[in-house]
């Protein structure tokens, strides 16, 4: 929760949920681990980290929440990275076609600059997935070698790269905005 009473969720049921705990926390939120459906009615906001998708998407097939979080996801904004974003595609919250750890294996790992919202900084991309095909209604936010790796679709963000794994809190932000619009809306 943060000081305006906004409550953040972050996915924890595999993958890197710590890294956007820290970088909430580095904001100013209290965030909360989310594992359980009725949890979900408790926030305004819920990103799904980075890992392994297959194994995030069976982790919550398992708990029972792909269908609550489909509900969440029509009054609510989605924060995926990297297998977030996967996770987001095949449950068609995002209108876009990605290839998994289309760069390579983890030893191809890299860090790049790239430019969000007239901010450069540097994205890490770990078995990155690219996002192949855009839907007509999904906003390209940033590139890397003319491939998107950041896209906005109404209020959901994802981004094929781990930005809370740097210590640049702009997308996170920009995403925090998001929650603040949905709510006055």
């Amino acid at each position: 929760m943060h000081k305006e009473g906004t409550n953040i969720g972050v996915l924890a049921l595999q993958g890197g949920f710590a890294p956007h705990i820290h970088m909430l926390q580095s904001l100013g939120y209290r965030p909360r681990e989310v594992r359980y459906a009725y949890e979900l009615d408790l926030c305004h906001g819920l990103i799904l980290p980075g890992g392994e998708s297959t194994t995030i998407y069976i982790q919550a097939q398992r708990m029972n929440l792909l269908e609550p979080l489909l509900r969440f996801a029509k009054r609510a904004p989605l924060f995926g990275t990297c297998a977030g974003a996967i996770l987001m595609a095949k449950l068609g919250i995002l209108d876009v076609n990605v290839e998994r750890n289309a760069y390579g294996r983890q030893i191809a790992s890299f860090c790049e600059p790239i430019s969000f919202q007239k901010h450069c900084f540097s994205a890490l991309f770990i078995r990155a997935p690219i996002i192949r095909e855009l839907g007509s209604t999904v906003e390209v936010l940033a590139t890397h070698q003319g491939m998107p790796v950041c896209v906005q679709q109404g209020h959901h963000l994802a981004a094929t790269f781990h930005p809370e794994l740097t210590e640049d809190g702009t997308i996170h932000r920009y995403w925090l905005e998001q929650i603040k619009q949905n709510q006055e809306a």
